[in-house]
């Protein structure tokens, strides 16, 4: 056996490993369902009636087909915790010290982390769709727009996951790599996420413009409503890619490190 294929074999190992830990200890994987489901209740029902007002008046729908891409969004960025306090829990205890004793590939720790968590997110996603549908939400997407709206969500969870990673390997303790992903979730508030980002105060609203989340919230949006997407799906793709490629690059880095200890 060739030494890719060797490498394959090891992190589809870590990966049923993983997926076997998320079924057995779910907690973590009901939280990322739980937080943006209460979230897309919280702004639909409770907040829905006094914000939507100004989005529904300009022309812009129902509140619920504005917010529902958004907290999409924010579901797919929840999955980031829960990867962080899984490396983190995996190099404290010592199972990596294990690893490196044993004839397995040094990719293969790390992969089956982060393809693990990408499926888990990937299933959170797809919950919070159908809430999303069951409340409202009436998308006119396209199979092919469906398709590319999922790939999208995918790229960009693939790059969390890998920062996420990076945490948990330089995080000192689980409780620490739990809070450090925190701002990658809440992030998409000071986007579009919400309201639209020309209803915010001038500094506020050159942030919210260009942060990372916002144009793949609007492609997300454009994708699945039919607004209009301009520059924002370059913009997206250019910045997911980007930070999956800082992601992988600072988790291999602080793995490396880890090693030398």
């Amino acid at each position: 056996m060739s030494t890719l294929t060797y490498a394959v074999s090891d992190s589809l190992t870590m990966l049923r490993r993983n997926l076997k830990h998320a079924q057995r200890y779910p907690s973590m994987t009901i939280s990322t369902v739980i937080t943006p489901v209460m979230m897309l209740l919280l702004f639909n029902y409770a907040f829905g009636g006094a914000i939507g007002a100004g989005i529904s008046g300009a022309g812009g729908g129902a509140y619920i087909d504005y917010v529902a891409p958004g907290i999409i969004l924010m579901a797919a960025t929840a999955g980031a915790v829960a990867t962080a306090v899984g490396v983190c829990v995996d190099m404290t205890e010592g199972i990596v010290n294990r690893f490196r004793t044993m004839s397995i590939s040094r990719a293969a720790f790390l992969t089956g982390h982060v393809v693990g968590s990408v499926i888990q997110t990937l299933i959170a996603v797809a919950l919070v769709i159908g809430v999303a549908l069951a409340i409202g939400f009436r998308p006119n997407a396209s199979p092919v727009e469906w398709l590319a709206a999922i790939g999208l969500l995918t790229v960009l969870i693939l790059a969390l996951t890998w920062l996420a990673a990076g945490m948990g390997l330089v995080a000192r303790t689980p409780e620490s790599a739990s809070n450090a992903p925190l701002p990658l979730t809440f992030l998409p508030f000071l986007g579009s996420a919400i309201v639209p980002t020309d209803s915010m105060p001038t500094g506020l609203r050159w942030f919210a413009e260009y942060q990372p989340f916002t144009p793949v919230i609007e492609t997300l949006r454009g994708l699945l409503m039919g607004t209009e997407i301009g520059t924002s799906g370059y913009l997206a793709l250019a910045w997911c890619l980007g930070l999956t490629l800082a992601g992988y690059l600072w988790a291999r880095s602080a793995f490396s490190r880890t090693a030398r200890r």
